[in-house]
C-alpha cells in the first residue's frame, strides 16, 4: 500500500508584506512537519499576496519577492518534506509560478500557463503565460502541479494525469469568494478528478484583501471525484490526510482511457517538465493514521456572515485600524453593520453614534440606543437640528422662492457624514458606512453623506439579504442583538415627515431579483419582464441603476459578496448613451 500524508495550508496572507508572508510559510510548514507531512501545499502567490496588482510593475518588487522565497527556500531543509508554493518568477518577463522545494533547494518551477482575464482577474495584464505542463518524481509517486485557473478547463492538468504524467493533480489556488462559489468550484474539481482519474488536491487562499475575499475550503478528491477531505471556510487551517495512491492504479486498471491516452499523446507527453525529488515519499505507517475531514456546507446566511465578519476584519486591522465608528440610526443596515464590527473586531473597538433630526423618530432614536447598548459598545448621541438649521438659515437667500425638496433632505445627510469624518479624524476611528447594495444599485444613496467613510462593510448585500443576515445573528445568539421593532418597521431614512424607502423604491422584494437580474446576470429589459416582473418596475429600475454609476464611482470599497459587484467586476462607463428598455 503506497500512502501520502499531504497537508494543505490554507493560509491568510498580506498583499507586499514579504517578510510577514515568508514568517508565516515557514511556521505553517514547521506545523505540518510536526505532523508528518511529506506533501505540502500553499495557496497561489503565497509570498506576494493576492492580488499583486500594480506591484507587479515596480522592478523592486519582484526582487524583494525572489529574495524573500529564497529566505523561505532556506528554512525549509527538513527531511521528507516537499514544499510546493505561489511566488513571482522574474527573469526577462515576470510569471506566476511555484515553486518546489526539498532539502533547502528549489527542484523545479511551474509557471502558470492559464491567465484569467474576467471579472476581478487581469492577470494578462501583468504575467506571460508558461508554456508546459510540470510533474513531480518522487520514486513511484507522480504529482501534476497546476495553478488555480490551469485546472477550470477541461483537459489541463486531467488530460496529463490520464496520460501518465500524475495519480495526483494539486492546485494551487486564491479563488475570490462569492455567495455560492464553493459550490460550483467543488463541482468543477469532482469533474477534473473523476476526468484524469485521479486524485485532485486543491488549497485556496482565506482572508480579506481591499474589496476581496477569499474562503479557503481547501479540499481533496478521490479518482471517482468523491470529496475526502474539506477544509473550514473563512479560517486559517491546515488540512492533512493520508492518500492511499494504489486507489488511482486499481481505479485506472478498470479504465481504458489511461492507456489510449498514453499512445495518442505520447509526442505532447515529452513536453513535460519533470522535477525529480531525490529518494521516496516517507510513509506515514508507523504514525497514527489521519482520518480525512469533511466539513458540512454552511446555510446561505451564515456563509454570507462569516463572510463579513473575515473581510471586515481584515480590511481594517490589515489597513492599521484598531477602532471603528458605525453611525446607528435605528435601522436595519446600521444595526447589521454594527454586529458584524463587534463580531469582527469585539466590542470594545466599536463605537456607535446616534445623530437624530427634525424628522427622527422616537422609534428610531430608541432603537439606535437599545442596538448599542445589545451590542455593549460605548454609545454617542450627537444631535444635527441646531445645524441643520443654521445650513437653512445661510442658504434661504440662495434657495428663495423653492420649495423644500431632496436639497434639505441630503443636508441632514451629509451633516452627519461631517460629523462622523470628524470624529474619525480626532479619534482615528474608521467610519463604516451602512448603505447596502440595493441602494447603491439604484443611487438611493447621498454622495458625501451617508456614503462618506473609510469601508463599506455591505455594499454588495441586497436589502432582503441584509434581513436574513440579521436573523441569523439573532437566532445565532439565541436573543435578539438586533431589535425585533428594527426588523419589522418598514425601511426609511426619516429625512422628511411619514418618510419610508417604498415611496422612491419599488418593495425590495420585488427590486432585488430585478437587480440581480440586470446587473448580475446582464438581462435586458425584455428578458426580465418575460420572467414575471412588472415592466414599469423594471424601467424604473434599470434607469436608476444606469443613472447613478458616477455615485458609485466615489463611494467607498466594500466587500464583495455577490457573483458581480459594483467595483472591479463592474466597468460600465458615467458618460453613457446606450439606453434600451
Amino acid at each position: 500500500m503506497r500512502t501520502l500524508r499531504i497537508g494543505l495550508a490554507q493560509v491568510n496572507m498580506t498583499v507586499g508584506d514579504l517578510d510577514g508572508n515568508a514568517r508565516k510559510i515557514l511556521q505553517w510548514a514547521e506545523k505540518a512537519r510536526r505532523q508528518g507531512v511529506a506533501l505540502l501545499l500553499f495557496p497561489e502567490l503565497a509570498v506576494t499576496g493576492y492580488p499583486p496588482e500594480d506591484l507587479l510593475l515596480k522592478p523592486a518588487f519582484i526582487r524583494d519577492n525572489l529574495r524573500a522565497l529564497d529566505k523561505i527556500r532556506r528554512g525549509l531543509k527538513a527531511p521528507g518534506m516537499v514544499t510546493v508554493l505561489g511566488f513571482v518568477d522574474g527573469g526577462d518577463d515576470i510569471k506566476n509560478a511555484a515553486a518546489i522545494i526539498h532539502r533547502g533547494k528549489i527542484l523545479g518551477v511551474y509557471h502558470k500557463r492559464r491567465l484569467p482575464n474576467y471579472g476581478v482577474f487581469d492577470e494578462d495584464r501583468y504575467f506571460q503565460r508558461g508554456e508546459r505542463p510540470l510533474s513531480l518524481r518522487w520514486g513511484q509517486l507522480r504529482v501534476g502541479v497546476s495553478i488555480c485557473e490551469d485546472i477550470w478547463y477541461p483537459g489541463g492538468p486531467s488530460q496529463e494525469a490520464l496520460q501518465g504524467q500524475a495519480e495526483l493533480i494539486v492546485n494551487l489556488s486564491s479563488s475570490p469568494y462569492h455567495l455560492g462559489k464553493s459550490e460550483q468550484r467543488e463541482r468543477m474539481l469532482r469533474t477534473r478528478a473523476a476526468d484524469g482519474v485521479a486524485m485532485v488536491a486543491y488549497v485556496n487562499l482565506v482572508g480579506g484583501q481591499d474589496e476581496l475575499l477569499f474562503d479557503g475550503g481547501s479540499t481533496i478528491y478521490d479518482p471517482d471525484g468523491q470529496v475526502i477531505a474539506r477544509g473550514k471556510l473563512f479560517e486559517e487551517e491546515l488540512v492533512v490526510a493520508d492518500l492511499d495512491l494504489e486507489e488511482v492504479f486499481r481505479r485506472r486498471l478498470h479504465d481504458p482511457r489511461s492507456r489510449k491516452e498514453k499512445q495518442v499523446h505520447a509526442q505532447e507527453i515529452d513536453r513535460t517538465v519533470w522535477a525529480q525529488i531525490p529518494g521516496a515519499p516517507p510513509t506515514p505507517a508507523r504514525r497514527r493514521p489521519i482520518l480525512p475531514k469533511v466539513l458540512p456546507r454552511l446555510e446561505p446566511a451564515e456563509e454570507v456572515f462569516l463572510a463579513l465578519v473575515l473581510g471586515t476584519r481584515d480590511y481594517v486591522r490589515k489597513n492599521g485600524f484598531s477602532r471603528v465608528l458605525v453611525g446607528l440610526s435605528g435601522g436595519v443596515d446600521s444595526a447589521l453593520v454594527a454586529a458584524l464590527a463587534v463580531e469582527a473586531l469585539g466590542r470594545k473597538a466599536v463605537k456607535g453614534v446616534s445623530m437624530p433630526g427634525p424628522f427622527t423618530s422616537r422609534g428610531t432614536r430608541a432603537d439606535a440606543a437599545k442596538v448599542a447598548k445589545n451590542l455593549g459598545i460605548e454609545f454617542l448621541e450627537i444631535p444635527i437640528g441646531p445645524v441643520f438649521e443654521s445650513y437653512l438659515k445661510a442658504l434661504k437667500p440662495a434657495f428663495k422662492g423653492r420649495k423644500p425638496d431632496v436639497a434639505e433632505e441630503n443636508l441632514q445627510a451629509r451633516i452627519r457624514g461631517n460629523y462622523l469624518m470628524a470624529l474619525s479624524n480626532k479619534f482615528g476611528w474608521l467610519v463604516l458606512t451602512t448603505g447596502n447594495k440595493s441602494e447603491l444599485a439604484t443611487g438611493y444613496c447621498t454622495l458625501y453623506g451617508d456614503m462618506a467613510g473609510g469601508f463599506a462593510v455591505i455594499k454588495d448585500v441586497p436589502k432582503t439579504l441584509v434581513y436574513a443576515v440579521a436573523e441569523f445573528i439573532n437566532a445565532r445568539a439565541g436573543r435578539d442583538r438586533i431589535p425585533r421593532s428594527v426588523l419589522e418597521r418598514p425601511p426609511t431614512a426619516e429625512l422628511r415627515p411619514n418618510q419610508t424607502d417604498q415611496d422612491t423604491l419599488p418593495p425590495y422584494a420585488e427590486l432585488d431579483p430585478i437587480m440581480k437580474a440586470y446587473v448580475e446576470e446582464d438581462l435586458s429589459f425584455e428578458e426580465i419582464v418575460a420572467k414575471g416582473a412588472k415592466p414599469a418596475t423594471v424601467k424604473k429600475v434599470i434607469r436608476m441603476v444606469d443613472g447613478n454609476e458616477y455615485k458609485r464611482r466615489q463611494g467607498p470599497p466594500g466587500i464583495k459578496i455577490t457573483e458581480r459587484a459594483f467595483g472591479k467586476d463592474w466597468r460600465l462607463p458615467i458618460t453613457n448613451r446606450y439606453r434600451k428598455d
